[in-house]
């Protein structure tokens, strides 16, 4: 199972199956990673940079990041 959280720009991949419950991702972004709360992930409490910077850390793989692609401005 893999679920995804969207801020807009960047989508947050977790793959539960591979979580090791470190708590890397909570204690570096709080307004982010809330373990205790359903949805656990709050994808708008933080900047793009900082979403891709923390989820670089996770040391079983289970979090992940990709960029949105840009919808086409038609103008």
């Amino acid at each position: 199972m893999t679920k995804e959280y969207s801020n807009g720009e960047v989508t947050i991949v977790w793959k539960p199956e591979l979580c090791i419950h470190s708590g890397i991702c909570a204690r570096g972004l709080p307004k982010v990673f809330q373990p205790r709360e359903k949805p656990w992930i709050k994808q708008d409490g933080a900047t793009t940079a900082q979403i891709i910077e923390q989820v670089s850390k996770c040391p079983s793989g289970a979090l992940s990041t990709y960029l949105n692609a840009q919808k086409p401005n038609h103008g």
